[in-house]
């Protein structure tokens, strides 16, 4: 045998491995091999996508903006309204990643969706903007995480001790080192994982709907009131716009679904797991929110005297007047628990963007970021890189204004993200889609354009400031992350990325082609 016989023999073999599935199969005709376990079951993918959004501890972390958007009214109805649009958004998603189930995800869908000119434009815009709401995701969950346990430090002190901005920037640190050593566990041991996530955040969620029922006994404010009463501590002058900022809650909570499109690759039966994931996590958070805001609603008798507390969060005033110290300090450290594994579940997802994204070459550094650790076979590097990058944005945790803005420039990068390759599907791509186990039939359309109209109108409210006149110490930065993200993108674009980025890049051969034309 020659030389470049045996060169061509050693390619074949380590390069174009024959599937080993029809999940696998299907991945090498998506361009891709496979490099991950298929550890993850039905049952694990959905817990995997109902924990990252951390019902309970979501609404713990976003309770402050329908209490200021409406009271009642808007922890009641400012969480019911969104649920129906968003919806359509997760349906439109399940029906891509159904189609193409692959870690790229969200711009891999851009790419072959839009049309063959733009086709890498369209997966540069997706893939910037989906990492940016990932990694400040991240940060802002465990930001947050950290402003739950300085909360119940000063529960547990009677506020004689008050942690300080920079001793809760090293909370966030520890949890983020700690999220580090988790999420660089193999694909098995965070399958399992998994189901513990989803038993401690179903258990929390509804131990605190009945808490909040129960223990506020006769002091809870009348049906009517519940449902009805509404106030306007906006500063906005016109009460409906004061009431639409109170979708900001839902819109932070019901995020990361496309969690179950990022580990495609790591999910058995894909393209039936991975849409029924999304449709039933976004669902069931949905119902858990909605019944656990009204639970808050019926337990709140003053909406301003809640704004007012002590405590850092208005969920754990709530809990505190309702429960006690020692109630709200038990049910408090369960939240805790939550937001943190919430943000373990989040911490996965990012690292498997950055993975995707490098192994198309998209990102400086590429081929770090794309390694596969040969122990864990997971993208190690790549979670340490989500990691470093989640604590440098922690930095704007100094300024209470810069924090808030966080959690509305992940949801406008996740959202533009979602809705870049729906509307590119309702457009360009309506005829390019192969359907996969789960399809929306000839609803696609009406769904994908209710779906790209909200995301419109969502990111539009979410640019907005909190108050009619804007100070420096309360303005919105998410517009300066976003645009800085956005500026960086583009130039970089300008520059060279237009010469050397093309969409994603197969990374695997059909062995026939790779020998057709060779001299053996």
């Amino acid at each position: 045998m020659s030389i470049s016989e045996k060169q061509v023999e050693v390619s074949v073999k380590s390069y174009s491995a024959p599937p080993r599935n029809a999940d696998d199969t299907l991945l090498a005709e998506l361009g891709y091999r496979a490099e991950f376990k298929r550890e993850f079951s039905m049952i694990e993918t959905i817990a995997f996508a109902f924990s990252i959004m951390g019902v309970v501890a979501s609404v713990s972390s976003t309770f402050s903006f329908p209490l200021v958007s409406g009271g009642h009214v808007g922890m009641v109805w400012g969480w019911f309204i969104p649920c129906f649009f968003v919806m359509a958004v997760a349906s439109s998603m399940a029906e891509l990643v159904s189609s193409m189930p692959t870690s790229a995800g969200l711009y891999y869908f851009s790419a072959k969706l839009a049309p063959p000119k733009y086709s890498a434009l369209a997966s540069w815009i997706t893939g910037w903007a989906n990492i940016t709401g990932q990694v400040t995701l991240v940060c802002s969950i465990d930001f947050t995480c950290a402003q739950m346990i300085t909360t119940a430090i000063a529960v547990s002190s009677d506020g004689a001790t008050i942690v300080s901005s920079g001793a809760t920037y090293g909370i966030l640190l520890i949890i983020l080192f700690a999220h580090g050593l988790v999420c660089s566990a193999a694909t098995n041991v965070l399958a399992r994982l998994n189901l513990f996530y989803v038993i401690v955040n179903v258990g929390t969620t509804i131990a605190a709907i009945i808490a909040l029922l129960v223990c506020s006994g006769d002091n809870k404010v009348s049906t009517q009131d519940a449902f009805t009463m509404f106030e306007n501590n906006t500063g906005w002058s016109n009460s409906g716009w004061a009431f639409l900022l109170a979708f900001t809650a839902p819109m932070w909570t019901l995020t990361g679904y496309d969690s179950a499109a990022h580990i495609a690759e790591e999910v058995a039966g894909a393209q039936r797991t991975a849409p029924i994931a999304i449709l039933v996590g976004v669902f069931g958070t949905q119902v858990l929110g909605w019944l656990l805001f009204i639970a808050c609603s019926f337990a709140t008798t003053s909406v301003s005297g809640l704004l007012a507390g002590a405590l850092p969060l208005p969920m754990g005033q709530l809990f505190f007047d309702v429960l006690g110290k020692k109630g709200m300090l038990a049910i408090w450290s369960c939240i805790i628990v939550v937001q943190f594994v919430t943000g373990a579940a989040q911490g996965v997802d990012a690292s498997r963007v950055i993975f995707a994204f490098a192994r198309d070459n998209a990102l400086p550094g590429s081929r770090w970021w794309k390694q596969i650790n040969r122990h864990t076979q997971t993208p190690v590097n790549a979670v340490w890189l989500v990691m470093i990058a989640a604590a440098v944005c922690g930095l704007l945790g100094f300024s209470a204004a810069a924090l808030s803005s966080l959690a509305g420039a992940s949801v406008i990068g996740l959202y533009v993200s979602y809705a870049t390759p729906i509307f590119l599907r309702i457009t360009s791509g309506r005829d390019k889609l192969v359907p996969g186990t789960f399809s929306l039939g000839r609803w696609y359309m009406p769904i994908g354009i209710i779906a790209v109209a909200w995301v419109s109108f969502i990111v539009v409210l979410l640019l907005f400031p909190p108050t009619q006149t804007a100070t420096p110490a309360g303005m919105n930065y998410a517009v300066v992350i976003i645009m800085g993200v956005f500026v960086f993108a583009s130039i970089s674009w300008i520059v060279s990325a237009h010469k050397w980025f093309h969409g994603p890049i197969k990374n695997i051969n059909d062995p026939r082609s790779s020998l057709e034309g060779k001299e053996l």
